[in-house]
């Protein structure tokens, strides 16, 4: 086998994806979890400790556990898989990834270095705290007078709507725009580090967006 590659999904720290949103590639040079926004992990050879079967609940919660060296990943990797874990195990030592773990003669990988140097994460840290910030300040123009007892009913109002709205062109322009994508990413990232995550966030917010619009009419 010169290549494995698998979907399902991935826990990377505390945080969790789950099935299809991870997807992990090996060959006998490198191997590679895309979890998404979560995380992108690029190992080589020399960098894995060990790589074992992990259960956590028979079949739902199922995996193999990677156990490293990088220092800018987190600790805990685990990818979880329907397959039986012991099976995935042995189809990662049949593309001979694992038989160069020691081997003072495997090529360092520049582009794996640089990438972990930078640590999972895809997306630029300035970026992703603002946007939580922007996110959180819009919903709350609309929940604090509620709580307030300041505005009647549920409070969903433009706060809200504006919110989910820039959810929706977040996901959009970073599918559709190679230079969103440059501004949100940090260097040496791709679109297919956050594609997944992408296509479910502006499906799920469009269609919250839909819904919402739809009850604001009726209340009004």
């Amino acid at each position: 086998m010169n290549e494995l590659q698998l979907t399902g999904g991935a826990r990377i720290g505390m945080a969790n994806a789950t099935f299809p949103f991870a997807t992990l590639k090996v060959n006998k040079d490198r191997l590679e979890l895309n979890a998404s926004i979560i995380g992108n992990l690029s190992f080589q050879p020399t960098d894995i400790i060990s790589i074992e079967p992990y259960t956590m609940i028979p079949i739902l919660g199922q995996g193999i556990k990677i156990n490293h060296k990088v220092a800018n990943y987190k600790e805990r990797v685990i990818f979880w898989t329907f397959k039986d874990p012991n099976s995935v195990v042995r189809q990662i030592k049949e593309t001979g990834f694992l038989n160069n773990q020691n081997s003072t003669e495997q090529k360092i990988d520049r582009t794996i270095i640089e990438k972990q140097a930078k640590g999972g994460f895809p997306i630029k840290k300035g970026f992703a705290i603002g946007a939580i910030v922007v996110w959180n300040l819009l919903f709350l123009t609309d929940f604090i007078p509620f709580f307030l007892g300041k505005t009647d009913g549920f409070p969903i109002g433009n706060g809200v709507l504006a919110a989910i709205g820039l959810l929706f062109l977040t996901a959009l322009f970073s599918l559709i725009s190679a230079d969103f994508r440059r501004l949100i990413l940090k260097d040496g990232r791709e679109l297919n580090d956050i594609k997944k995550f992408a296509i479910f966030a502006m499906i799920i917010s469009g269609f919250m967006l839909l819904q919402l619009g739809i009850m604001t009419k009726f209340m009004n």
